[in-house]
């Protein structure tokens, strides 16, 4: 563990980005529009309607206007405002100010947002065909009396362009809605495709290094207790003999274990298999040949089973660094369940003497950041000021 021949820098956990379903947005800008989009813009888009439809009655209402034509076009703008909640009673409360008054772009915007809504729902005819009523026929119906018939066929064709235009427009809104869910629809089972390969992936990879860690590591620690068995048997030194058995004990826990770590592997579950917690440090401390000053505070009555896992491995790996790159130092070890989480920090002096120029690679480090990450806390790894190794894990308890 200390900055002598093994340098690890310090390691930060960052959260994954969206998903692809998740980057699939659609931001429409039409009136009748229905895709869901930032605040500001749907009041932009509301405030637009409300006033182009107030415009077009303010702007051709003569001055001896009848006092219900103005109040029936000014309901017609007002149920603009409602027409998302409520696009059929707002298409049937625009209609008389319409056909009595002079709100038709307010009409046909209630029949947009009434189309897009509905599709070609009844509801949809029968507000097209009161919107074109309203465009055929003229009030006061005295003078819609006197009109010729040509002027009648006018005013028809005229009424399928006004009843027909916001019918198509909300269609258009609506088929757009609709390819913009299927595409949304497309990306998460694409993910949940990626997920299952990843998974897939995963479980052939596990299969393989059971297969390695059992023929070649099973068989490696099996030689080694069977030579401490042997010396154990021959030997007559007491010092020796102690040696051989601590060797042939160690040997033993580690081929289970490692037992364990291969039926884990070969289920591909991160919860089969018994594993080591956190009430054997005591044990994992007397065994380690490492001077340790150990320190618990406010440790939860029941800890998770990874979490516990967890904090094992993070003292074992420690130990493990403190013998291999500063012998002779003494270890702190501080563990502190606080705030939904147990912390740990292991702390460890200078080597107090040469080093036994043992193999690493930093990858038990690196194994413990990784495992820190699955379990969602935090790893930091930093030298100290007297030249010693420093590390800070985090592991929530709320899991």
């Amino acid at each position: 563990m200390s900055t002598e021949g093994l340098s690890i820098p310090g390691i930060s956990i960052a959260g994954s980005g969206p998903s692809a379903a998740e980057r699939v947005r659609k931001r429409g800008l039409s009136l009748f529009g229905s895709v869901p989009r930032p605040a500001v813009v749907t009041f932009a888009i509301e405030a637009a309607a409300v006033i182009l439809a107030v415009l077009d009655v303010w702007l051709v209402i003569p001055e001896k206007a009848q006092p219900y034509s103005i109040y029936l076009s000014g309901a017609a703008c007002l149920a603009v405002v409602f027409r998302r909640k409520f696009p059929f009673l707002a298409v049937l409360v625009a209609v008389p100010g319409f056909l009595a008054g002079w709100a038709q772009l307010a009409s046909m915007i209630t029949l947009g947002m009434l189309a897009t809504r509905r599709q070609l729902h009844w509801q949809t005819w029968v507000g097209a065909a009161l919107v074109w009523m309203c465009r055929f026929v003229q009030w006061p119906l005295e003078d819609f009396a006197e009109l010729s018939w040509r002027e009648h066929i006018l005013d028809g064709i005229y009424g399928v362009l006004v009843a027909g235009m916001p019918i198509a427009i909300g269609l258009l809104v609506g088929a757009r809605t609709e390819i913009s869910n299927k595409l949304a629809e497309l990306a998460t089972s694409r993910d949940r495709e990626r997920r299952f390969h990843a998974d897939a992936v995963r479980a052939e990879e596990r299969a393989r290094l059971a297969r390695e860690m059992h023929d070649v590591v099973s068989h490696q620690i099996t030689l080694i207790a069977m030579q401490a068995g042997a010396l154990q048997a021959q030997t007559t030194d007491d010092r020796a003999l102690e040696t051989a058995q601590v060797i042939r004990t160690l040997s033993k826990r580690t081929l289970e274990e490692l037992r364990s770590l291969v039926s884990v592997l070969r289920a591909g579950s991160d919860d089969d298999g018994p594993r080591p917690g956190i009430n054997e440090l005591d044990r994992l401390i007397r065994t380690s040949d490492v001077p340790v000053h150990l320190t618990v505070e406010h440790l939860p009555e029941a800890l998770p089973n990874q979490v516990s896992a967890a904090a094992y491995r993070t003292v074992q790996e420690c130990l493990t660094n403190v013998h291999k790159h500063a012998p002779g130092a003494t270890a702190t070890i501080r563990i502190q369940g606080e705030h939904g989480a147990l912390k740990i920090e292991v702390r460890n002096e200078r080597a107090s003497r040469p080093t036994d120029g043992l193999p690493s690679g930093g990858h038990g480090l690196t194994g413990l950041a990784e495992r820190a990450r699955l379990l969602g806390g935090s790893f930091e790894t930093s030298g100290t000021e007297d030249g010693g190794f420093r590390v800070r894990a985090r592991y929530p308890l709320d899991r």
